[in-house]
């Protein structure tokens, strides 16, 4: 392990890149320490204590989970990332739809940075209208507004200059990814995104072991040997499974033709094209679960208004406790839909079978047992379609573990979702793709890789 160590840093360009990504999660984190000025934070965290397990707290928890940041402490990068997550899925979604997007798509890398500055726009919008929306639900009800200080809790002016500080937060935080995928090493969003998971290890780590050191290890109840065996058997067999499924493929053998130059005989060998089993990453949870969080707010506000005619009020109250109800029949039934459409949804457009046939053709390579062309691209269409229904369902089965690990234990969500599979989903998927990256570096210089044995 240390000469892989040695061998990472002995080179000067990917040193420097390691060095610059870790400087910049490290701004990431030191901005959880800056609280915004009108908050008290002892008073915000009795009050989410008070609110228990409801709705808003909820969905606070898995916002934070999957946007790199922790709304309830309120700092200035309380909103995390997610903004700008939720901007590329409008503009992708749009890319599909609206035909001058699709065109600007199809121009090359001057349309993606075209779509990239659009992005920042509508993020900055979005950051603005969640921050001073999640500012003015906190202020309301359940005496809230006693989290702020008192001489500012009714300051509309105050509340502004708040949303405004959280929006330049996440603003931040985006251009901190830009740069670790510029200068850096790995996908500085998703880097963000662990980080954030990461961060809370010790929180969980507390909470499952707290009871064991106050009341002592046995047999049963929150403190019992039996419950945490379970819990490190599931954590290690969730490890193991999504590495085996994140680097599972579905290889097609495919042939190339022989060709005669000179005197010599060219192709006729056999290769394979692997089709991976989970094409869309951890992407369709995390653009399933910013989704989920629209219905909640919308019946929130339409249930706040009271609409006696029909009974839409108390239709939409129902609602709205379904819908903050992560652990509810109709909060994972939607989950899993939306985590299906978008598996097929992200294939769609990262796959495309009809370009992959005729570079096949072009290469003088054929599948056996169908002919070059559109026989071809519907064959690798069929198989395509078939392999993403297993990655989705794992992804979705992954996706509901936490909720049923916390039912069935009686756990935290911040421990089930920990341990349970989302968030060891995306720690395990981002940390292949970082080695992957690394490798890169250490193959161009005859390296070993950093999972290679060395004798």
């Amino acid at each position: 392990m240390f000469k892989h160590i040695r061998n990472v840093w002995s080179i000067p360009e990917l040193r420097n890149r390691l060095v610059l990504t870790l400087v910049l999660l490290a701004v990431y984190r030191l901005g959880f320490l800056i609280t915004l000025p009108i908050v008290d934070q002892q008073a915000l965290g009795e009050s989410l204590k008070r609110r228990g397990d409801s709705g808003m707290v909820q969905v606070m928890n898995m916002l934070s989970l999957f946007s790199a940041s922790n709304i309830g402490m309120m700092t200035i990068f309380g909103l995390g990332i997610m903004p700008y997550i939720s901007a590329s899925i409008i503009f992708q979604l749009l890319g599909t739809v609206y035909p001058p997007l699709e065109k600007l798509q199809k121009e090359g890398e001057a349309g993606r940075k075209k779509i990239n500055e659009w992005t920042r726009y509508a993020t900055v919008v979005i950051c603005f209208v969640q921050s001073y929306f999640w500012i003015m639900i906190l202020t309301g009800g359940d005496n809230s507004d006693s989290i702020f200080i008192k001489d500012f809790a009714n300051s509309y002016y105050m509340r502004l200059i708040c949303a405004i500080t959280m929006t330049t937060g996440s603003v931040l935080l985006m251009w901190i990814g830009e740069q670790i995928d510029e200068y850096g090493i790995g996908n500085g969003v998703s880097l963000l995104i662990m980080a954030g998971i990461l961060s809370r290890l010790p929180t969980a780590l507390g909470t499952l072991i707290g009871p064991a050191m106050t009341d002592g290890i046995s047999l049963g109840g929150r403190s019992g040997i039996d419950r945490l065996i379970v819990l490190v058997v599931v954590f290690f067999g969730v490890v193991w499974w999504v590495v085996l499924i994140t680097q599972a493929q579905r290889k097609i053998p495919v042939q190339s033709a022989k060709h005669v130059r000179g005197n010599k005989v060219y192709g006729g060998r056999t290769d394979s094209l692997p089709l991976r089993l989970n094409q869309s990453g951890v992407m369709p949870i995390i653009f399933a679960s910013s989704l989920l969080m629209f219905p909640w707010l919308a019946f929130k506000q339409l249930a706040a208004l009271d609409i006696k005619f029909l009974g839409i009020g108390e239709l939409c109250t129902k609602l709205e406790a379904a819908f903050g109800n992560h652990g509810g029949f109709l909060y994972n039934a939607c989950y899993i839909m939306l985590i299906f459409f978008f598996c097929y949804f992200w294939t769609a457009i990262t796959f495309n079978p009809t370009e992959m046939a005729s570079n096949l053709k072009d290469y003088g390579s054929f599948i056996p047992g169908y002919r070059p062309g559109d026989r071809t691209a519907g064959y690798l269409e069929r198989v395509m379609t078939r392999v993403t229904y297993v990655g989705a369902a794992f992804l979705s089965l992954v996706a509901v573990i936490p909720t049923v690990v916390s039912g069935s234990l009686n756990l935290d969500y911040t421990v089930s979702s920990f341990y349970g599979g989302t968030g060891l989903l995306i720690c395990v998927s981002v940390a292949i793709d970082l080695i992957k990256k690394i490798d890169s570096y250490l193959s161009a210089r005859q390296q070993p890789g950093l999972l290679d044995v060395q004798e």
